[in-house]
């Protein structure tokens, strides 16, 4: 099963290889979100690791309930083609082999109670490890979950396999400052469609509620949602059948009753489509995890088991009885999933829903998911803004597949620009080195002699001489490291190690035909350059993939164009919290706040700039990403056809502008911009805003003077130039 790995994916995987290749680096941490593909990433890992790194085994624990072990094994065979797994049976019976990914539940060790291993087996599994150890053979540890009930007899096994790398994996994990921390922040995740945008917190709730049964309350609030959402799937020929999740308090029973009652005397029941999953009651569980089954609603108490996977599930009914429970963050990622993994482009069906009357586990989901749980509500279009009329540009390509020609072409002329590079490959050779590549036929490394007095001194490396180490190249001994530094290459710009290899050979290496190369190096040279060389050349493709590039005939062979007008409705998101919770008298939507959330600072300054400039008519925020939101056409050096959103649609005195809002610069002008996709962005805006006689720009903060500036004829990154002027001169 071949699957297209998400950009924050490929970085998580590059950041893993990393760390193995640093030998001061022994605890690395990934901390991943619920719903961010945590077993695809490392199945994908320890793919490319072993393709680089002969006796080599992999141990993935992981705690005692649900069958995860079972899980991960069957994942990493439907992901990785030829994967050499085993589960603690096979281990038992054949013991470790080299490139082996061995799935152990670590209670199957460490737990007699449940008689998984006798003594004699246990006897046999320790020798199975000093077999492998007499192999030459070397483990790498995988914990998942590692918040889990790790305790010291788990950490006693570890210990047995004598490794010099351990990864432990968790949505929550416990952080160490001595590890290596690897952070996916949910932003990227979300950007990608893995998991829902926002967390709606009591959706369309009033300011006073009065009821005479709370439960009840809550759980006709999350019925109807489900109903609702429903119908929009249909309406979007989708077969998804939203899930309701109803955790009761613990030690209460008596709630059992009202909620059963509730359900039933709406034509709910177990014998269709309610289920239950307590600890001695499991009812109406089968498929449960399909998106299309018939189950609307299940009870819970606590958290369900660790490594339950049900994506259609988008509402939770956190109900109390008396006392409030601590928030549990990984009860709210069981509704954060996407049911098939993308955005649907409705911001109802792209968000997930809590309904509660507990403030205790409120303030928990705020604190920990801060801006991605928020108070919302459906704000409608004021009358007078609902003909104005825009031109939307969209994909024509179905794929998002770069062209690895085109790929070729962006390197080759990148390089040409950035170091100045002609046809001759003698003078080529030379400007390379003067800017920091190395040529040998041997492999450099290098390390570091001296003396410290502190351990916090080891970072200070000017304090410490550097040693060089040089390895003749084997072709044979060093053709691992050569394969798995292309494919790390590749993976900055998500291409196959295939692609990637046939790239860098056309460009460097003397047997692949190519009439543009940049050198001509023999196999050794090639695996020596691409060895000495990786990190210069990963950020070189990843650059060349953005940068504007002279010749390289990017070009639109077709745009597809709608017509788009403001959403008549929304789903408005806000921080209750905020001190300034005044509604905007120039936004286009009735009932919108200056609190709304979220929002980048450039955002809320410039919100704030409309609400004040006289010349400003009003003011519409786009969304960022979905059909109903208006849309520019780029493409970036591999031909990949992607989509920007600009950021806000203005009226200045009766003209529209377009605007799109960036990072500013710091108060020694430095940019604080981090999309290196901006300068093409500005281009179509700037194109776009001329093929439909429309005004607008991007505009930035600037920290030194502390105005907001614009710039609307050449793109760049110097505060100072006159492509800058202040937005309250340019509008006004």
């Amino acid at each position: 099963m071949n699957i297209q790995l998400a950009n924050f994916q490929l970085n998580a995987i590059k950041q893993l290889l990393e760390c193995m290749e640093e030998d001061i680096i022994h605890n690395i941490i990934l901390k991943s979100p619920t719903g961010s593909g945590k077993t695809i990433i490392l199945t994908h890992f320890m793919d490319e690791y072993l393709k680089g790194h002969s006796k080599t085994v992999f141990i993935w624990l992981t705690p005692g309930k649900g069958s995860l072990e079972e899980q991960s094994k069957e994942k990493m065979d439907r992901y990785i083609h030829n994967a050499q797994t085993k589960l603690l049976t096979d281990v038992m019976t054949s013991g470790f082999e080299e490139n082996d990914s061995c799935f152990i539940n670590w209670e199957k060790l460490t737990k007699k109670s449940n008689n998984a291993l006798k003594d004699s087996e246990r006897t046999n599994f320790l020798e199975w490890i000093e077999k492998a150890f007499n192999q030459g053979l070397e483990f790498k540890i995988i914990i998942d979950e590692s918040h889990t009930n790790f305790t010291d007899k788990a950490d006693a096994i570890i210990q047995l396999f004598h490794t010099d790398k351990i990864i432990r994996c968790s949505a929550t994990p416990i952080l160490d400052k001595k590890a290596k921390l690897i952070n996916i922040s949910e932003e990227e995740v979300i950007a990608e469609g893995l998991i829902k945008k926002l967390l709606v917190i009591n959706e369309n709730f009033p300011q006073i509620i009065e009821t005479d049964n709370q439960t009840n309350y809550l759980l006709e609030k999350a019925l109807n949602k489900q109903r609702e959402l429903r119908q929009l799937y249909l309406s979007k020929n989708v077969d998804v059948n939203p899930l309701i999740i109803v955790q009761m308090p613990n030690n209460s029973d008596a709630l059992l009753d009202t909620i059963e009652k509730f359900f039933e005397d709406n034509g709910i029941n177990y014998e269709n489509d309610l289920a239950i999953w307590l600890s001695n009651r499991h009812e109406n569980l089968d498929n449960i995890s399909k998106n299309n089954s018939n189950q609307v609603a299940v009870i819970i108490k606590q958290a369900v088991a660790t490594g339950w996977d049900c994506p259609r599930a988008s509402i939770l009914v956190k109900l109390r009885e008396n006392m409030d429970e601590t928030f549990e963050i990984q009860t709210i990622g069981r509704i954060r999933r996407m049911p098939e993994a993308k955005h649907y482009d409705n911001d109802a069906l792209d968000s997930c829903y809590l309904y509660t009357f507990d403030s205790k586990f409120t303030e928990g989901v705020k604190t920990a998911l801060g801006k991605g749980a928020l108070e919302a509500k459906t704000l409608f279009l004021k009358n007078e803004y609902k003909k104005i009329k825009l031109i939307k540009e969209q994909r024509t390509m179905v794929t998002d597949i770069r062209d690895p020609r085109k790929a070729l072409k962006s390197i080759k002329l990148y390089m040409q620009q950035e170091f100045g590079l002609t046809g001759n490959k003698v003078q080529n050779k030379l400007r390379l080195q003067s800017n920091g590549f190395e040529f040998s036929n041997e492999i450099i490394r290098y390390t570091l002699s001296g003396n410290i007095v502190k351990l916090s001194e080891l970072s200070e490396k000017d304090k410490l001489n550097v040693i060089k180490i040089q390895e003749p190249i084997n072709t044979h001994i060093h053709g691992r490291d050569y394969h798995n530094r292309v494919g790390r290459i590749g993976l900055e710009i998500g291409l196959e190690y295939s692609f990637m290899n046939a790239i860098i050979g056309k460009l460097f290496g003397e047997k692949f035909e190519y009439r543009n190369k940049i050198l001509s190096l023999s196999t050794k040279q090639l695996y020596a350059f691409v060895i000495n060389n990786t990190d210069l050349l990963r950020s070189i493709v990843k650059k060349a993939m953005a940068k504007e590039l002279d010749q390289l005939g990017i070009e639109f062979h077709s745009v597809s164009k709608k017509d788009f007008f403001i959403p008549r409705s929304c789903m408005f998101t806000y921080d209750e919290q905020s001190k300034v919770q005044s509604e905007s008298r120039k936004n286009v939507y009735n009932g919108y706040l200056m609190s709304a959330e979220p929002r980048s600072s450039s955002e809320k300054k410039f919100e704030k700039f409309c609400e004040k400039c006289n010349a400003i008519d009003w003011f519409y925020k786009n969304g960022d990403k979905g059909d109903a939101y208006l849309s520019i056409l780029y493409l970036d050096n591999s031909n990949r056809q992607k989509l920007f959103y600009p950021d806000y649609i203005i009226s200045v005195k009766g003209e529209i502008w377009i605007v799109e809002t960036k990072g500013g610069f710091d108060r020694t002008g430095e940019s604080e911009d981090i999309d290196i996709f901006s300068s093409k962005k500005f281009i179509e805006l700037k194109r776009y805003l001329k093929d439909y006689n429309l005004k607008g720009g991007f505009v930035r903060y600037d920290k030194q003077s502390e105005e907001l500036c614009i710039c609307r004829s050449n793109y760049n990154d110097d505060i100072h130039s006159q492509d800058w002027e202040l937005l309250s001169e340019v509008i006004k």
